[in-house]
């Protein structure tokens, strides 16, 4: 039984160690296995999906009948969108005017950039006068930046003036256009600002979950910058009248080395920092959210959060909660430890759904790594649809009081189906989250058929200079033409395909995992990708570990079984690490080893060229087929004699796999053909084309 098929036994129920081991171990589940249990388990009845139709038709047709609800924003990125060479270009551009320190190597960037676009094509298309506008300027920056081209002339000499004074000025007008988005995206630069300009939506009904814009702590400096900000805020949260406001937190920005590889230390400083601010959230009643991050971090996170969750001083709080992406594959094991945690606590775990905004982050980082599989789903509709399954069970443990879900969601369809699945679900408890600058028509419209709804705003503070990283998943998630925000934006996409039941679009494929996204190991069209070392995932540590710690103590026992047959002295091998612990003996080569093996290699060198490419290209493959499977060993050697860390060591044996490979593609590629020359005592012998000969590598 998958995970997708124990989490729909509802309400059976299965012991929070018991899921967490299938979380654990379900790493990377096959992502067709796990969709067509989603199809077989969480179809949803007829009359829902038919009253979510409906609904969601209704808000969108309320949402476009607003003349006001694009913001320039939304309109400038459906005009500029990821699918085109100008949407890229300013995507780029904006994200890299924000790294570059100097102003002449921001020029050079820019002339380099907009020289090439073809903005003709966007001139008049917008509705939007900013949008024209800024056509009218890109068009404009595009032609001049390609003036050094025109043949010299009045217009031309006046052109490279403009030029000169057109990279400075657009330049300034990006860095301008950085602090519009700012604004559109951050409530405030600091609480009180934030606090301040939220008045007028909480007026309206709205709360807001506030977190401190900043990433990822490159040292303990900057960990205890962030955590005095999230204290603060808790302080500013806490001492406003309305104490419905709560306070979002990333684990990354509170320690620098949060990851799998120093979980020991990470348990025990993180988790003394974390339960602090749970314990000052708790003694000012102000709810605290721990941010999903990566897929690599979510088992770490996983057990601060319940190292806190369950202390003595926290039990029966039922304001601490978490995040739940619905685009990792194990999202079902995850939601299922939480509600059987809350169960047996005898609390309530408040659970912000989302989809996740790292998805092109997880696909990269499996590809360069070599894993498995990949984390997350590979197809959009099959995480809509792990997202309706998750909010259905969510729902149905609202009942009990052991989950209170919130619903993080700027899609129509999915506000329309949690709306129709909690009117069928009695006594269910929820509410909504939105991201500040996003959805605000959406949940007008919701909030005007029904009063009663909560909307929480997720709202980030703090200055410009700390906004890039967000900002750039923003405008990802924006632009992207699959976006629902951009299509929504779009009066060109019809209704109908704004409501169409993911369940629906998945009915119909023939495969469930996305073909243009081959596997890791299917990278490459030429040759097989070398094989990874997952070890942020419990399971596949443990299995490789084994094995490792096996071999290196067969190497310090002196178990080597080498014969190298040189006549060199023997010197001592140490560690580097304990360079004052010789494990082992090695001989060098003599002057003569040295002779011979440049004889042997000189009257074997005609032999092997005589061999056909394919089966010498076949050799090389086989060699890598053997680094692979003696990688422990391997590694073993690595960390041992060279001191090397165990990500440095898999990384030096798969250089090597992916070396052999690579020059048997290469071979196979451009070897041929057959050519006929005279052989070492005047024979004709047809033979490839070769390298030069037998060399030495020192």
């Amino acid at each position: 039984m998958n995970i997708v098929e124990r989490f729909s036994r509802y309400p059976q129920q299965d012991s929070s160690a018991e899921w967490y081991r299938l979380f654990r171990d379900a790493a990377e589940p096959d992502e067709t296995e796990v969709v067509r249990a989603l199809q077989a388990c969480f179809r949803p009845a007829e009359d829902i999906t038919r009253r979510t139709s409906v609904r969601a038709t209704e808000l969108i047709t309320r949402v476009r009948a607003d003349s006001g609800f694009a913001h320039a924003v939304d309109k400038l990125l459906q005009e500029y969108s990821l699918s085109s060479e100008e949407g890229i270009i300013l995507m780029c551009l904006a994200e890299a005017l924000m790294r570059i320190p100097d102003p002449d190597t921001a020029d050079s960037l820019i002339r380099d950039k907009f020289s090439r676009a073809d903005w003709d094509r966007h001139l008049g298309q917008s509705g939007s006068m900013l949008v024209n506008a800024a056509t009218w300027g890109l068009l404009l920056t595009g032609k001049v930046t390609r003036l050094d081209q025109v043949e010299a002339s009045a217009g031309g000499l006046f052109g490279r003036l403009v030029n000169r004074a057109s990279e400075p000025v657009i330049r300034l007008a990006m860095q301008q256009a950085m602090k519009i988005m700012g604004s559109q995206f951050v409530l405030g630069q600091t609480m009180p600002d934030a606090i301040a300009r939220g008045r007028a939506y909480k007026a309206r009904g709205y709360s807001y979950s506030f977190d401190m814009l900043g990433e990822a702590a490159m040292t303990d400096e900057d960990a205890e910058r962030y955590y005095e900000a999230y204290v603060n805020a808790i302080h500013q949260v806490g001492s406003a009248t309305d104490t419905e406001d709560s306070v979002s937190i990333k684990l990354t920005a509170l320690h620098p080395r949060f990851e799998a590889s120093h979980a020991p230390l990470v348990m025990n400083e993180l988790g003394s920092r974390l339960l602090e601010l749970v314990r000052l959230a708790k003694s000012s009643d102000v709810a605290l959210t721990i941010d999903a991050e990566e897929a690599a971090r979510t088992e770490l996170m996983l057990s601060l959060f319940t190292h806190c969750y369950t202390h003595p001083e926290i039990r029966g709080w039922g304001k601490f909660g978490l995040v739940l992406q619905c685009y990792q594959k194990r999202c079902f094991a995850l939601a299922g430890y939480l509600e059987s945690l809350a169960r047996e606590t005898g609390d309530t775990i408040p659970v912000r759904l989302v989809k996740g905004a790292y998805w092109d982050a997880e696909i990269k980082h499996a590809q360069v790594h070599g894993y498995h599989d990949y984390p997350v789903f590979t197809r959009k509709e099959n995480t809509d649809a792990a997202y309706l399954a998750c909010a259905e069970r969510l729902l149905k443990s609202s009942v009990d009081g052991h989950i209170f879900p919130q619903f993080a969601s700027h899609n129509a369809h999915a506000v329309a189906a949690v709306i129709e699945m909690a009117a069928a679900t009695e006594g269910a408890q929820y509410e909504f989250q939105r991201l500040h600058g996003m959805g605000d028509s959406l949940y007008d419209a919701a909030l005007d058929l029904q009063p009663h709804l909560r909307v929480r705003i997720y709202a980030p503070v703090g200055a410009h200079k700390d906004l890039l990283p967000y900002l750039v998943r923003r405008l990802l998630e924006n632009g992207a033409n699959s976006s629902f925000v951009h299509r929504l934006v779009d009066a060109r996409t019809p209704v109908a395909a704004l409501v169409q039941s993911p369940f629906d679009a998945i009915a119909g494929r023939q495969d469930y995992r996305n073909a243009a996204i081959p596997l890791p190991a299917d990278l490459f069209c030429e040759r097989k990708n070398s094989i990874g070392l997952n070890l942020d995932y419990t399971v596949s540590q443990e299995h490789f570990m084994l094995s490792f710690k096996e071999h290196c103590s067969r190497i310090l026992a002196g178990d080597h079984g080498i014969s190298t047959g040189l006549s060199g002295e023997l010197r001592p091998v140490v560690q580097p690490a304990h360079p004052e612990m010789p494990f082992a003996e090695v001989r060098w080569a003599s002057d003569q080893d040295v002779s011979s093996a440049l004889a042997e290699a000189s009257a074997a060198w005609w032999e092997w060229h005589r061999w056909p490419v394919e089966s010498r290209a076949t050799c090389l493959e086989r060699l890598a087929e053997l680094l692979e499977a003696s990688r422990p060993e391997l590694i073993a050697l690595c960390v041992l004699e060279a001191g090397k860390t165990l990500p440095d060591a898999v990384d030096e044996i798969r250089e090597a796999v992916d070396f052999c490979r690579y020059y048997a593609a290469q071979a196979r590629q451009n070897f041929g053909p057959p050519l006929t020359l005279p052989g070492p005592t005047g024979e004709v012998n047809d033979y490839y084309l070769e390298g030069r000969g037998v060399f030495v590598c020192i």
